[in-house]
């Protein structure tokens, strides 16, 4: 990724590698003693040491951090807690965004650098620009860019070049209503499934959303049917909750006949119509602890926070939880940020050195931040 497009990835000149390849000694080291060890680093450095992990993290890795949650909560909690050193345990556009609403004296790191999002990558810069130019030459349309937060600084920054802004998957539908005020058509990047669910639940005419294809001239969409449109729908999607289906739904209903059903808007809008709530994974964390105790319930969303809800919640009020979807639904690039990655990291930083920076060089830093701080002020 260029300087013009997007963050770099930076490492210090004595570490200077752009993969995580740490040393053999740390994946040897049980994983015991790799988290005592973080956990004597993070005495040692104090307030100067912020540890983030999102809620699909392995647990181990989970265990370190000293705020857990989804990726916007974590960037504001870093920009909050004003520490020098910020280790994010997420995926990589969570890291920018952490950069994006720091100060300039803070750092922020990632511990393994190929912890990237399939999702993000699907809108690539250039082609998200292209799209959007030949949607508003079809329609001669105001058209509004709204970038899901699970997108690249490059693509955020892009958004509020154009007058858009972001959103978050609890704050969709108050971003749509807001972008409908001031334009006529929505070109919303890149979760299909999010902006499909979010328009249908604003009682968009299915026939008004259609679905831009990167990979097809014109999005593989007829001129009449870009202008009839309210929503343009990049295609892209998340490959965990891609795999939750109206089948898995109907299965677990069988099986569990007083079973709650809740998915996150990542689903396919069929699986959301099939279930009893959506919500993010904050909403979901929230409907479930203000539920009755011994409710049971089956969560369409990533397995590792799936499984310490199933265990933390049993465990508090006999409420009973299983991943809707039997088949393994893991975040397999968030899973790279093992503890030994982590520790791999503090060791550098408890001698003053720094690895695995992200940093999102200027201008894509403050126009990202400008579409940030506008989503924030249209949440309020």
């Amino acid at each position: 990724m260029t300087e013009e497009q997007g963050s770099q990835w930076v490492s210090s000149e004595k570490d200077s590698f752009l993969f995580a390849n740490i040393p053999a000694t740390y994946y040897q080291t049980p994983i015991q003693e790799l988290l005592e060890r973080g956990g004597r680093i993070k005495k040692a450095l104090g307030k100067d040491l912020l540890i983030l992990a999102h809620h699909y993290q392995q647990d181990d890795t989970f265990s370190l951090a000293d705020f857990s949650g989804d990726s916007l909560y974590l960037a504001q909690q870093a920009a909050k807690a004003r520490a020098k050193y910020i280790v994010f345990a997420g995926v990589h556009f969570m890291a920018e965004s952490a950069d994006i609403l720091t100060g300039d004296d803070q750092i922020v790191t990632l511990p393994n650098l190929t912890a990237g999002c399939s999702m993000a990558d699907m809108a690539d810069h250039d082609q998200v620009e292209d799209a959007f130019e030949q949607v508003e030459e079809i329609t001669g349309a105001k058209v509004i860019p709204v970038t899901y937060i699970n997108s690249t600084a490059a693509t955020k920054a892009f958004t509020a070049q154009k007058g858009g802004v972001v959103c978050t998957s609890s704050n969709s539908g108050k971003i749509l209503k807001w972008a409908f005020s001031v334009g006529q058509k929505v070109f919303f990047f890149p979760d299909q499934f999010l902006g499909i669910n979010t328009a249908l639940a604003m009682g968009i005419p299915r026939e008004e959303i259609v679905l831009w294809r990167r990979d097809k001239h014109d999005g593989g969409l007829s001129p009449e049917a870009l202008k009839r449109a309210k929503v343009i729908l990049w295609d892209g999607f998340c490959s965990v909750h891609q795999r939750f289906t109206p089948a898995h739904v109907a299965a677990v209903r069988k099986r569990i006949p007083d079973v709650t059903v809740m998915v996150h808007p990542e689903c396919p809008a069929e699986t959301v119509a099939a279930a009893d709530f959506s919500g993010s994974t904050s909403e979901i964390l929230k409907k479930v602890t203000e539920a009755p105790k011994g409710s049971k319930w089956a969560i369409g969303t990533e397995i590792n926070m799936v499984n310490r809800m199933a265990r933390d919640f049993k465990a508090k009020d006999g409420k009973y939880i299983e991943v809707l979807n039997p088949t393994v639904c893991i975040c397999s690039t968030m899973y790279r940020n093992h503890p030994a990655h982590v520790l791999w990291v503090l060791d550098h930083l408890a001698k003053g050195e720094v690895i695995h920076r992200i940093l999102v060089p200027e201008p894509i830093k403050s126009q990202s931040r400008a579409a940030l701080t506008r989503m924030l002020e249209l949440s309020a």
